[in-house]
């Protein structure tokens, strides 16, 4: 009924209430009783009997978010699974026999944990081996230093490449010293600021210096702390240019690198890197469900990337955020809230080293695209949670935020405006119009451990990941159940 049929049936009721008068009853005249009734109808709020503000919608589905919360917070459950899983496996990266191995035991576990329509969607991947690699210092000194080939990197010949260093602080500086670069190895020393900033190095350094004439390309490790401990992650070569090889060393032996240099002493190193990039094979996007009670066609999508680099564990990028994402389905399912839409997790390969996972994703499910309520990815390690960071309509922000009050008791409520997609598996989605949400934590560590040998289980507090486990759960179950799901624009 809509609200102004719904002001005629409450005049109507009030004229024939008014109809006959009560015995010695003074008679209301017509005119002066419409008045009276018309007056009170605006006083009425403008909705529907019975219809909420998506406020009292949320405030209703308090009890169900601090059941998930007190579950999720009350053991150490999400560690000790993250722990099976890197102790067990060990680093995944795409194509490796590891990332297969931990696949095939995900979908055995998440068929045990009673979940719906667990399966492995294919994906064809890059594999990409690194080899024996080495980097020695022979002049003025001769030192072994810790060094990572960055992955996609063309290997050296079988002897090495050994060449005077020329170390420059950014691209503009490249270019100024242009001249000098033919025949060396470009060592670019940038200071970390932040990561989208400067890990243009990483990503560009080896093509900028490849067109100068260099003869490889090695960079001051992606990271803001360091204990000598080289961090790795994709280069991407120019396909008009020469490639050279291209590797990290640490924080610490580039700003000693430079030293030498700005004492005029020159730098000779060795290089050698026996990589291969193979043809592709093929992995998985790894999905599972609760499904919708009401409307199971509209999905709510959560997930991490269960790939890693070959270094360490990939505890923290991002077992931590596959396992808290499927644990937050688990606990939905554990306690029987089956929401009106369908929660579905998805473990996305190949995030690293090609992103062809989320790619997949999108394309296989491009149909169903326009009944994807949200996309939320947890991929920026499991630290402390301190809410979302989500991008699309303004209207569905101030949703989000009503839903983040849930979050209070953990810290976790604040939602804030994303100008871009808030990671990058779901930017696929989030480009066709998906809203999307990334779980924000504190990152102050994160990037000490990032793509290297430290990234290991015990940077993983069990506590930490216990509240992201409970953030990720509440967001999407609310999100499931919202009676009119979250404004968004249109698929493109």
């Amino acid at each position: 009924m809509g609200l102004s049929e719904y002001k005629r049936q409450v005049l109507k009721v009030g004229v024939e209430k008014n109809h006959v008068p009560a015995a010695g009853a003074v008679m209301i005249r017509p005119l002066v009783l419409a008045a009276v009734v018309v007056t009170a109808l605006i006083a009425l709020p403008c909705r529907l009997p019975g219809q909420d503000t998506s406020r009292d919608v949320v405030s209703r589905l308090r009890p169900a978010a601090d059941r998930l919360i007190a579950t999720a917070t009350r053991d150490s459950a999400a560690h000790a699974r993250l722990g099976k899983l890197v102790d067990t496996f060990g680093p995944r990266l795409s194509g490796s026999a590891s990332l297969e191995a931990a696949i095939d035991w995900i979908l055995r576990e998440m068929k045990s944990d009673g979940l719906a329509n667990v399966r492995g969607e294919p994906v064809t991947v890059p594999h990409w081996v690194r080899g024996a690699e080495s980097a020695t210092m022979v002049q003025p000194r001769r030192v072994r230093l810790p060094m990572l080939g960055l992955g996609g990197s063309v290997a050296t010949p079988t002897s090495g490449v050994t060449a005077p260093v020329l170390v420059v602080s950014s691209f503009e500086d490249l270019q100024l010293r242009a001249a000098e670069a033919k025949g060396k190895i470009v060592l670019f020393d940038a200071p970390f600021t932040t990561y989208r900033e400067t890990v243009r190095y990483r990503v560009e350094g080896a093509s900028a210096a490849a067109r100068v004439g260099a003869v490889a390309c090695l960079i001051r490790s992606i990271a803001p702390f360091s204990i000598r401990s080289p961090h790795t992650g994709s280069v991407r070569y120019d396909p008009s240019g020469p490639r050279i090889p291209a590797a990290a060393l640490t924080v610490e032996d580039a700003e000693m690198i430079h030293r030498f240099q700005d004492r005029g002493e020159l730098v000779v190193l060795t290089l050698k890197m026996s990589a291969r990039t193979l043809p592709d094979v093929q992995s998985r996007n790894v999905v599972a469900e609760v499904v919708g009670r009401e409307r199971p066609d509209e999905v709510v999508v959560l997930g991490g990337h269960i790939d890693s680099w070959d270094v360490g564990q990939g505890a923290m990028d991002d077992g931590g955020g596959s396992v808290a994402a499927w644990e937050a389905v688990r606990l939905i399912h554990q306690l029987d809230l089956r929401p009106r839409r369908t929660v579905r997790v998805v473990l996305w390969t190949n995030e690293e080293n090609g992103g062809r996972g989320a790619d997949a994703y999108r394309d296989r499910h491009a149909g169903e695209l326009p009944s994807h309520v949200a996309a939320i990815e947890s991929d920026n390690g499991t630290f402390t949670p301190r809410g979302f960071r989500f991008s699309g309509e303004d209207a569905a922000l101030e949703q989000l935020q009503q839903v983040g009050a849930l979050l209070q008791s953990i810290g976790a409520n604040l939602v804030t405006r994303e100008t871009q997609s808030p990671e990058a598996d779901i930017a696929p989605l989030v480009e066709r119009g998906v809203p999307g949400l990334g779980l924000e934590v504190d990152r102050s560590r994160y990037f000490w451990f990032h793509h290297s040998e430290g990234d290991t289980l015990d940077k993983v507090d069990p506590g930490e990941l216990a509240r992201c486990v409970a953030a990720l759960a509440v967001m999407a179950y609310v999100l499931a159940e919202l009676p009119d799901g979250l404004s968004r624009t249109a698929s493109r």
